[in-house]
């Protein structure tokens, strides 16, 4: 395993520290000087095309703020969109499947689940591998892992001879492997003689857990990632040569955990919710930091609006979700996700009533207000129109913007359609945007039991503070905290992150004392793959923080709950999780059943190494703050009225207004509506509230 270079040795040497989160439509970039504890921000364009060049551009010019060089640079960590959008995009590389003979097909079969009820026209999800790429060897385990019939080398290497050579990527994934890997090994020293230019995964070591269909899912989508991952971080890793950057940089995984780019080329299905993680950890920080550990996150950037439910400081994570139709199983901060941004084109369906994304308009051409090409109205022209974002320009005055072309989009593609004036269609475009969002809030809250009331809103992201305030007084939310930069909270985030490893295996057996040897080989074996993961990220064993759970169901049911165990399972602690799993129960369906058998599921085990935790931000620093202005703004539940208009700068810890107010800075502008109030804090975040 290749072993790589710890960020945190090489940062007693340099002090600078930098996070590079890329979006649809900006990437941004924070840097840090551990030694003075001051920070610079920066967004920059992303480049769908080459987000490499987007990257390395943002760290050439923040460095030159700064006056200083790549040698001066002592770690970077970025967050990433480029498996996300290539799996919905469709551009992954091409990739093979090695499986079970008479199992080619799963991947098309599926679970045979409608995901609408009513709709007769739903299309399939495309599959990773394509049937012409599908290859079976003649094999079969049973569910405990026995040999049924062994591997046919002969005809197993005959079959592999068969792999177009246009094929860059082989995932192995055979009945049962995740009990018993051999055969799946042996195909791969089979692969790695005939076809030694392959990308390879197994699935015995990418999705060592049952289900069949979401195993060979999860496996597939990896493989075919894998080019395309290896050739973004190769040119990654090319620039910072060429800028004389030493070490190498950590990825942020969809967990929340920053990992090596060693480790990442072999599961880039672990980066789907790099950027949004980073900021639902930087927001618990900051959360935890103003007193208020219960938050509602709710990052709005130019393609999507997530959102994640943070209780008592801790996120709320998932290892299973879905992503264009297919299930991806990996450890992941449980996001919800909806097509609601600043892109997000606003549009008529056939039957005349207005929508709001999920298209975006992305970095190219971007909202027609832009002026690069745009002509389709978004949600950013509607906040234009509506007086909500400074006419004039951007990001502190470098971004010129266009009102008069905001306004002809929402004229000839809303307004004209419905037969309203200009202002009444942006008004609706904003209307339906905050209605998705709201519902995207309810998803992750009063679905799954909890009142939205109890927390706090967290916004962030370019968008978030322009409709946080709406939002959560549709939801009943009263309390709203703005950190001090919300359009770069997902790169802060980077900072602040540890480096993570979870593992998981099946173990299926009863959770009583009978099963207790079971779940104990279970946590040797995840012990043993932690030991080898931490070799090749260059942790010292010794200093890694552990964490273990089971996933625990009643017999007969389908799902399971995540419930910690202590560190040395015995019969007591088993037992104790087994009574914390009722309760559990109790709590999020409503009942429990004490005397129905329990089964161990799969066992977890999670590995964190903590790194030197950047210097605290505080509030920004005193400033020369543009004179304050007024406006016409428009506002619900009065129309335009004149509205002052501050800049963040001009506020300091201690400070308070009452709204309408609008407040502009270099990466986004809040709006305090009516009956709200705001006041500075002394982190710098604003705290808005309902009726204060």
């Amino acid at each position: 395993m290749t072993r790589a270079t710890r960020p945190e040795t090489t940062a007693r040497q340099a002090p600078l520290l930098i996070g590079i989160d890329t979006g649809g439509t900006f990437t941004d970039v924070v840097l840090c000087d551990a030694a003075s504890g001051r920070y610079r921000f920066r967004k920059v364009p992303s480049n769908p095309a080459d987000p490499a060049e987007a990257v390395l551009r943002g760290m050439d010019e923040i460095l030159a703020e700064e006056g200083a060089t790549g040698a001066q640079v002592g770690g970077i960590a970025l967050g990433t969109t480029l498996a996300t959008n290539a799996v919905l995009e469709g551009k992954t590389g091409r990739a093979a499947l090695v499986t079970t003979a008479g199992f080619a097909d799963v991947l098309d079969l599926g679970r045979q689940r409608r995901p609408h009820l009513y709709n007769l026209d739903i299309p399939k999800p495309r599959p990773p591998v394509a049937a012409g790429d599908r290859i079976e060897v003649e094999e079969r385990l049973d569910a405990a892992g026995g040999v049924v019939r062994a591997l046919d080398g002969v005809q197993a290497e005959a079959a592999l001879g068969t792999i177009a050579p246009g094929v860059r990527a082989v995932a192995v994934c055979l009945l049962h492997s995740y009990r018993n890997p051999a055969h799946e090994r042996r195909i791969a020293e089979l692969l790695r003689r005939l076809r030694p230019d392959l990308h390879l995964c197994l699935s015995s070591e990418v999705s060592p857990e049952f289900r069949e269909y979401e195993r060979c899912a999860t496996t597939a989508v990896n493989a075919a990632l894998m080019p395309v991952m290896s050739g973004y971080l190769a040119r990654f890793r090319d620039g910072m040569r060429d800028r004389a950057v030493p070490g190498e940089p950590v990825v942020m995984q969809s967990s929340g955990g920053l990992v090596s780019t060693a480790t990442l080329r072999g599961r880039p299905v672990n980066t789907f919710l790099s950027g949004p993680a980073g900021g639902v950890i930087g927001a618990a920080l900051a959360g935890a930091a103003a007193g208020l550990p219960d938050l509602v996150t709710f990052d709005i950037g130019g393609t999507s609006t997530d959102v994640c439910l943070v209780k008592e400081g801790r996120p709320a994570r998932s290892g299973l979700r879905e992503m264009a139709g297919l299930p991806v199983r990996a450890a992941s901060i449980d996001v919800h996700t909806i097509g609601a941004g600043g892109g997000s084109l606003a549009w008529v369906d056939a039957g005349g009533l207005p929508k709001v994304g999920p298209d975006s308009a992305g970095a190219l051409p971007g909202p027609a207000c832009y002026g690069r090409g745009g002509t389709r109205p978004t949600v950013t022209d509607a906040n234009m129109l509506l007086g909500r974002l400074n006419p004039v320009a951007l990001l502190d005055g470098r971004m010129p913007v266009h009102p008069d072309r905001a306004r002809a989009a929402i004229e000839a593609h809303v307004a004209r359609p419905l037969g309203l004036d200009t202002v009444a269609a942006a008004a609706g475009m904003l209307e339906i945007a905050n209605v998705n969002m709201a519902g995207a809030v309810r998803v992750i809250s009063v679905e799954k039991g909890e009142d939205p009331r109890r927390y706090a809103l967290f916004a962030f992201g370019g968008g978030g503070p322009l409709h946080a305030a709406e939002v959560a007084e549709a939801l009943g939310m009263t309390r709203v905290i703005v950190p001090a930069h919300p359009g770069l909270m997902s790169a802060l985030g980077l900072l602040a992150a540890d480096i993570r490893g979870d593992f998981g295996l099946t173990c299926l057996t009863e959770a009583t004392s009978d099963g207790l040897p079971g779940i104990r080989a279970a946590f040797d074996a995840l012990d043993a793959r932690c030991a080898a993961w931490a070799e090749g990220e260059a942790l010292d064993p010794a200093a890694l923080r552990f964490e273990r759970a089971l996933d625990l169901r009643y017999r007969g049911q389908s799902s399971e709950l995540a419930i910690p165990l202590p560190a040395t399972p015995d019969a007591a602690g088993l037992a104790a999780c087994v009574e914390a799993f009722h309760a559990r129960h109790a709590g999020r369906f409503g009942y429990a059943l004490p005397h129905q058998v329990v089964e161990a599921v799969t066992a977890r085990l999670v590995a964190v190494a903590a790194r030197p935790a950047p210097p605290p931000e505080g509030p920004p620093p005193p400033a020369a703050a543009p004179p304050a202005a007024r406006r016409e703004v428009w506002f619900p539940a009065t129309g335009f009225v004149p509205t002052p208009v501050l800049h963040r700068a001009s506020l300091g810890p201690g400070d308070a207004l009452r709204g309408p107010a609008v407040i502009e800075q270099m990466d986004t502008t809040t709006i305090v509506p009516p009956g709200w109030a705001a006041r500075c804090d002394r982190l710098g975040n604003l705290l808005l509230e309902h009726g204060a």
